[in-house]
């Protein structure tokens, strides 16, 4: 089965947050991942890696999922017509539409959540009711056939949810099998709950940048 996947590129997008997701959809055989943005042009992400765009809104092709990534990047796009006009167009298209991290705020700001189960990163989760979302904790939340991620690395366990749902489980596995997908964190603070508070303070600092200037978006556009 040949499928073809679309993920948003975008300047100051969280690099792990498209390439999770990107590894494990391109390791599906006779699988598409396109990157696609307005134009052509290469765009940085949040910690400096380029990526060059392989689609633009104008010439994506057909897509079976689309997969709309996170960052700081993700603020500007909260007001970006353009680029919310086209997630609502290839949403009406798509077999999943789909978010990782902070993605899950542009599917909110176009309409998308509304009465939707829905997961983000831990340090937005409260945003999504501001867009009508039913937001629940979990790593990776299906709601038909909107599918939506936590915070960065949960965009692999996504890629992987994914595949399953549209070839299956053996081929879900194979492919985290090929990439010796088998997670064992050296420290438990990957999640508030289990983070050390100096951490978790430490953490809310680091992030409170982006957050100020969502607030203030988020307020504006709900």
């Amino acid at each position: 089965m040949s499928l073809s996947f679309g993920i948003l590129v975008f300047p100051q997008v969280q690099q792990l947050d498209l390439t999770g997701p990107y590894e494990v959809f391109a390791s599906v055989p006779d699988s598409a991942v396109h990157l696609i943005w307005k134009d052509g042009e290469p765009v940085r992400s949040a910690t400096g890696l380029p990526f060059v765009p392989t689609a633009t809104f104008e010439t994506c092709p057909p897509l079976d999922v689309l997969c709309i990534p996170g960052g700081a990047g993700v603020n500007p796009l909260l007001e970006d017509e353009a680029v919310l006009d086209f997630v609502r167009s290839r949403a009406r298209e798509v077999r999943y539409l789909t978010s990782v991290c902070t993605g899950a705020l542009v599917l909110g700001a176009a309409g998308l959540l509304k009465g939707r189960r829905a997961t983000t990163h831990w340090y937005a989760h409260d945003f999504l009711a501001r867009f009508g979302a039913v937001p629940v904790q979990d790593r990776v939340v299906r709601d038909g056939t909107l599918i939506t991620a936590g915070g960065v690395t949960s965009g692999i366990d996504f890629g992987l949810a994914v595949v399953a749902e549209l070839i299956g489980r053996e081929e879900a596995e194979t492919v985290q099998l090929t990439l010796e997908y088998a997670p064992a964190p050296p420290f438990g603070a990957g999640t508030p709950a289990e983070a050390p508070p100096a951490v978790l303070e430490r953490a809310r600092k680091r992030l409170c940048g982006s957050r100020a200037a969502r607030e203030a978006i988020v307020g504006r556009i709900t």
